[in-house]
């Protein structure tokens, strides 16, 4: 029987055995005897069975919760408080190694770091102001994360602050105190409408007197017209002649009326009408001596 077959079968099983695939999502580390030999890339990888170990790491983005807990501002008040913190391992094989080999389980290390800064944080707020000043809250958190797992091989890519819940009968006094605020301003708002509609009726009333107030003097101007021109007519048609211009103003007023008026001939009236009317007056003939 021939060994051949069997050493062949060996190596294969060997061979298959060690096949590593790294994901591009993971980086390995390879260790030898326990002890650190070489740093795997995503693809193909191969190790020595049971001499060799590989241990893949994960440098995705990753997200652990700080956990909700009781912190008492510098207020003494019992706050709810809750954050997110937001974390990868960088992908180079230095902070592949710190992140294995300087901390142990930093998942587990970075929210327990995130539960006692925020203690830190907020311990020296007012609840008013650790709820008006989240940005701040959220600064001061990610600077001091940063700050401490500096050698853990970690990027801490952002913080978030989820929550400041109050004790129930100060949530219940705030919904009061924002209630009242937006009636009052709801208040302003409907006076500030009520006064601008005033003011536009104001400026309306005000248009309007001004166009009455510029017929009446347009209308004042046409009766000035008119007067002017009936002058100018009298001085020279009636100068030295009182009585006939009353008598005309009469007829005037009696054709006004439909009122039939017998005119005299050979009146200095009838010649006067004719004049103005554009014909001249009819004369009578004269009768002949003898007749």
């Amino acid at each position: 029987m021939s060994i051949i077959p069997v050493v062949v079968a060996a190596i294969v099983v060997i061979f298959l055995m060690g096949v590593r695939i790294v994901r591009p999502t993971h980086r390995g580390l390879v260790e030898r005897f326990g002890k650190y030999n070489r740093f795997a890339n995503p693809g193909f990888n191969w190790v020595f069975p049971v001499i060799e170990n590989m241990y893949q790491v994960n440098i995705t983005e990753q997200m652990v919760d700080a956990e909700p807990q009781e912190i008492i501002t510098n207020d003494n008040l019992n706050a709810k408080v809750d954050a997110q913190v937001y974390f990868k391992v960088k992908a180079d094989e230095e902070s592949v190694k710190s992140s294995q080999y300087n901390v142990n389980n930093y998942q587990w290390q970075i929210v327990n770091l995130a539960r006692t800064t925020l203690r830190n944080i907020i311990g020296t707020l007012t609840l008013k102001s650790a709820n008006s000043e989240r940005g701040k809250i959220n600064a001061e958190l990610h600077t001091t994360l940063r700050q401490e797992t500096g050698t853990w091989g970690l990027e801490i890519v952002r913080t978030e602050l989820k929550e400041i819940d109050p004790p129930k009968d100060v949530q219940e006094t705030m919904n009061k105190v924002v209630k009242a605020e937006n009636e009052k301003i709801a208040a302003i708002d409907f006076a500030t409408a009520t006064e601008t509609a005033a003011d536009g009726q104001k400026r309306a009333e005000i248009k309007k007197a001004e166009g009455v107030k510029q017929a009446r003097i347009l209308e004042a101007e046409g009766e000035a017209s008119a007067i002017k021109l009936v002058n100018q007519a009298a001085e020279e048609y009636f100068v030295g002649n009182a009585q006939v211009l009353r008598k005309l103003e009469a007829v005037e007023k009696s054709l006004q009326n439909n009122a039939k008026i017998v005119v005299p001939a050979n009146t200095e009236l009838v010649n006067v009408i004719g004049e103005m009317a554009g014909f001249l007056p009819i004369k009578q003939k004269e009768e002949k001596p003898g007749k």
